[in-house]
This record gives C-alpha cells, structure tokens and sequence, in this order.
C-alpha cells in the first residue's frame, strides 16, 4: 500500500518500506564506520517484526528498551511500530529500581539492552521479561540469534491513529517517572510538519541526544519518514560532533541549550566547515536569548526552537531566524494548536497577564500509564468542554501573540508575600562576563517564607568570589528578589537531556552538601 505524509494518517514504518523499494541503497542509518542503507534497515525490521509475532507479542502490547543509542536499537523500535507493538525506551541513567518498575509499569513483553543497560538494570528477577542483548555481550540472548529468518515476512498489521506508539518515562526531575502514552496519530502529526522544515531524500541529520528522549524522536522520525539519513552519536563530545558534522555535511540536527554553549564556546568551532546546516533545532530547556543570538551570528542555517511537552498539547514555535527580535520568547503558538493561559483556580486570565500555559493540539498523550489520577491532574477543559494538557510553566503572551515563559510554576518561590521567579534572577546573573551558567532555587526562610539561592558556574579564567558576585547582582535585583546565597559550583547537576536537576540542588541544600 502506497502512503503519502499528505495523507490525514500514515504509518510511519510503511514510507520507510516505500523508501527501500524506490531508493534500497540511499543511506538511512549511520554508526561511526557503520552505516545501513534503506533495504537492510527494512529487513531488519520485518525480522524483528515476524520475531515478535512468534513470540506471542500482539499489536497494542509493548516491549521496553534500554540500552544507549545504536543502529539495532533504532531497527527494533521501528521493526516492533511495524508489528504494531509499542516501545518503552527507557534511560539507563535512572537507577535499578527505577528501571524495574518502569518496566512492569509499561508491562513490557520483552527487554532490549546491551552491556551498559543490563549493567543499569541489574540481576533479572524471575518475573522479568526476557532479555535480548544489541550488542553482542551476554546482557541476553543474541539478537541476531532472536530475529525471524531473513526470508520470513510478518504478517500485515493496519496500525490505527490511537494505538499506543510509545511509552516515554518522564525525566523524573521532580519525582518519580511516569508513563507518557503517545499514539501513532500524534507521531503521525509530527512527521507531517516536517515538510516545513526542508526533510527530504538529501536530509543528513546528526543526532546526540538519546534515542529515549522524545526530544530526539521529534527529528529521528521525520527524517527517515522523508528517506533521509540519520547520523547516530552515542555519547556528545563538542569535537567530536563538529567533525562528524563537517564529514557528513549535515543539514539537519537537534540539540538542548546547554550543548549549543558547549559547541559555541569550543575554541575550534569557528574553523570548521558548517555551511551545510539548513535547520538547528532545540527544546526540552530554556535557550538563552543571547545564545541564540551568537547561533545565529555563527552557525549557518535556520534556527528553530520548539517549546512544549512529551505529554504533547500545544506547541510554540520560534523561528529565531525570522524574528532576531523576539528571541526572548519561545514563539507563537504552531498553526492549529490552541494555546491558553489559566490563573490557579482554572480560569483563563485576560491579554497580558501571567498564567499557566495550557494547549491542546493533534498531538496529545492518551494518557499516563496506568495513572487515571495523573492523567487528570494534567488535564484542564474550557467551558465547553475542550481538553488540554497543562505544562506547569507560568508566561505571558506579548501584543504579537509570541510566548514569554517566566517559570516553571513549581520552581516559582513566594518571599515576603512575593512572586519571585528564579528564571528572572538567573537571566541577571548570565549578564555578568564571568558567569557561564546559573541556577535559582528556593529554600524555606523562618523570616520570608521562601528565599532565593543561587548555584554558577564560571566562565574559565573567571575569578569573581562567590561574596563579589552576589554583591554584584543583588545591586541590580528588587529588593524582594534579592538572593540569600550564591555558592560557586563546577557544574550543575544535569539530566541526559540538559534539564538542571534543581530538585538535587535543593536536597543538597538540605543535606548540606
């Protein structure tokens, strides 16, 4: 069956089969010195697809995966959206225990890992799914082992727009992680956009962030669903990724804030080769004003930010090329998506005022995993009945309809009777030539109710004391955001992702440390 991204809904695995028929030698995923063209990835997922039926594995049942990013992971999560079978991908980085209840949270069938997951994921309990190891070691059963005979063909599955597509775990920045359900029609309204942003049978995109991230997922798809290619880095060295970019001449890539500065501050940067790069994307953290503004003064090529949830809703879109005016926003809401603000009793507030941002789109979660409360906290309706995701974020829309996020609604402390918000105080402190990077938290204070502290990280070569520089920005701050504490710190506390972990600043706090 031929499928057109035009079409109202596709399946994602069949464009990739219409690839490999028209085009079975066009490169689609590249490894370091490994790459596989369009034919063999197609194999590969029909073997992984006829696997899982033999073993029982039924459309609208999931698998999980946890292992870093490779060419066998992303051709078993493809080959199981082709059986019609969800994929919990999860991150190695979240801890035994953790990993264990996502698993039977996602009631995963099958495990997928490799050395690094099997060693994240511990000794397999007797109830736990079987393992199939990626990379040749004894994590589990050798994949090449498990897959069907490469003559054998699965049987044909017609997906439906509302079956589960994946189930992404929340970064579990602020608790414990829950299962993020998105179907098939919302992957299916990501890739349509695509063809805005230039996708095409030329499209080279490097990617350095995991393969569990929704983050990365948001590019990986579109891109192979439009016959590009996809250039795979496991782990993100700033070199390293400016080489393998000059190599390849990439055209496409998605990265976080903090890689941008990592990129940007290398002192080789400027003398490699970039003139390639049609498209930078960016999301999952707040992005600078003043680092978009020298991505655009020193990297060629669009630069496109997005601002909005894994649980989906609505989506704000900056093209930061086309409005170097407006680069403090995260842009205006994506065409077809609703996007409201709401005060704390869930009701909308007037043109102008703060509120938490609600949206609603094509492209929203079905629900959290297993979690009906959940799901409803995370919801809100209009008076008519209108369903919408709430993202937690506290902003305003400016006269041109564009987003100003002030906070997270969490992270916003109230001392002294007052809002302070942290993204405020750390926007001042960046100011300074000295500081790289910041972090504000709030902390109980018998005299305010909340006071705000302050965790830097220097530029090199900077020499401010931790007193001086809290001099210098209470100085410049309202009386009721002055700052408690500064500590200089040598880094902040990250998730694999980009996300500050500020929930461990604060313990630390507490702890002492």
């Amino acid at each position: 069956m031929t499928v057109s991204i035009d079409s109202e809904f596709g399946n994602i695995t069949d464009l990739i089969h219409q690839h490999a028929r028209q085009s079975p030698q066009r490169r689609a995923l590249v490894q370091g010195e490994r790459s596989i063209d369009y034919a063999t990835l197609d194999a590969l997922m029909d073997r992984t697809a006829c696997a899982l039926q033999r073993d029982g594995v039924k459309p609208g049942q999931a698998i999980a995966i946890c292992a870093d990013m490779s060419i066998e992971y992303a051709a078993v999560f493809l080959g199981a959206l082709r059986a019609g079978v969800a994929v919990a991908p999860l991150a190695p980085g979240s801890g035994a225990a953790s990993l264990q209840r996502m698993a039977q949270d996602a009631q995963a069938r099958l495990l997928f890992t490799d050395a690094h997951g099997a060693e994240a994921l511990g000794p397999r309990a007797a109830d736990a799914p079987a393992r199939i190891a990626l990379d040749g070691s004894d994590a589990g059963r050798a994949l090449d082992h498990w897959l069907a005979a490469a003559e054998q063909k699965p049987l044909d599955v017609e997906v439906r727009p509302e079956w589960p597509f994946n189930i992404i775990y929340s970064s579990g920045t602020t608790g414990e992680p829950k299962g993020i359900v998105q179907s098939h029609g919302m992957r299916w309204s990501h890739v349509r956009r695509g063809a805005a942003y230039g996708y095409g049978a030329d499209t080279v995109t490097l990617l350095s962030t995991p393969l569990y991230s929704n983050t990365t997922l948001v590019v990986f798809f579109p891109t192979l669903s439009f016959g590009g290619s996809v250039v795979l880095m496991p782990k993100f060295d700033a070199l390293a990724y400016l080489k393998l970019a000059q190599q390849h001449r990439v055209t496409h890539t998605m990265l976080v804030p903090v890689q941008y500065q990592r990129l940007l501050a290398h002192p080789e940067f400027d003398r490699f080769n970039l003139a390639s790069y049609q498209v930078k994307f960016s999301t999952s953290a707040p992005f600078a004003a003043a680092l978009k503004a020298d991505a655009l003064k020193r990297w060629p090529g669009a630069l496109v930010e997005f601002y909005g949830m894994t649980e989906g809703g609505g989506t704000c879109i900056l093209e930061a090329h086309a409005w170097p005016d407006k680069l403090h926003t995260v842009g205006r809401p994506a065409e077809g998506h609703d996007m409201r603000l709401i005060d704390d009793q869930g009701v909308e507030v007037a043109p102008g005022e703060i509120g938490e941002v609600v949206g609603h789109s094509a492209g929203m979660m079905t629900g959290y995993h297993g979690q009906p409360e959940k799901t409803r906290e995370a919801e809100w309706f209009d008076p008519q009945g209108k369903r919408f995701i709430r993202t937690g974020d506290v902003g305003r829309f400016d006269a041109d309809g564009f987003l100003t996020l002030l906070d997270r609604k969490k992270d916003m402390l109230i001392s002294g009777g007052f809002n302070v918000y942290p993204s405020d105080l750390e926007t001042v402190l960046r100011r300074h030539p000295g500081v790289l990077e910041a972090a504000v938290v709030g902390v109980p204070s018998v005299q305010w109710g909340e006071t705000p502290v302050a965790f830097v990280v220097l530029q090199r070569g900077a020499a401010p004391g931790a007193d001086e520089l809290l001099a210098w920005v209470n100085a410049q701050l309202g009386r009721t955001q002055r700052l408690s504490q500064l500590h200089l710190v040598d880094d902040l506390p990250r998730s694999a992702i980009g996300k500050v972990l500020k929930r461990q600043l604060r313990d630390g706090l507490a702890a002492g440390t």
